[in-house]
C-alpha cells in the first residue's frame, strides 16, 4: 500500500498539485487499497495482489483499484453518518472516497473502483 501511496503522491507533487489535494488523493487511494485487502481478499492468500492503475495530468487524476474477491454493491454499505450507524465502523472509507473524489465508480460485480479527482481551478 505504501508503494503505491507513494508513487502516486510523487506524481501529484511533481506537477504541483496544492497540498490539500495530495492529501485527499491519498486518503481515498488508501481507503480504497484498505478495503481492497481487508474486504475484498478476505480469505484469500496474503499474497494475492491488488491492481493499482493510474494517470496523472495537470488537471485530473485518475485511479484504479481491483482486488480479486467476489465483489460487493456499494449501495448496501450502510450510510455512517446516520444515528443508527455513528457506533458502527464500517462505511466510512467509501464516504471518505466520495467525498474527496468527482467521480466514483465500482465496475460489476464491485471489485472494480475507478475513481477521479478534479484538481481545483483555482490551484
Amino acid at each position: 500500500m505504501q508503494r503505491a501511496e507513494s508513487i502516486v503522491v510523487q506524481s501529484l507533487e511533481d506537477l504541483r498539485y496544492p497540498k490539500a489535494s495530495v492529501f485527499a488523493v491519498r486518503l481515498a487511494l488508501h481507503e480504497a487499497l484498505a478495503n481492497a485487502f481487508r474486504h475484498g481478499h478476505r480469505g484469500l492468500p496474503a499474497s494475492t495482489p491488488v491492481l493499482v492503475e493510474f494517470d496523472c495530468t495537470p488537471s485530473r487524476v485518475e485511479i484504479v483499484v481491483a482486488d480479486q474477491g467476489p465483489g460487493f454493491d456499494p449501495d448496501s454499505v450502510p450510510d455512517p453518518t446516520a444515528e443508527e450507524n455513528l457506533e458502527r465502523g464500517s462505511g466510512r472509507g467509501l464516504l471518505l472516497i466520495r467525498s474527496y473524489m468527482a467521480e466514483v465508480e465500482y465496475t460489476p460485480p464491485g471489485n472494480r473502483l475507478r475513481m477521479v479527482y478534479a484538481r481545483p481551478t483555482s490551484a
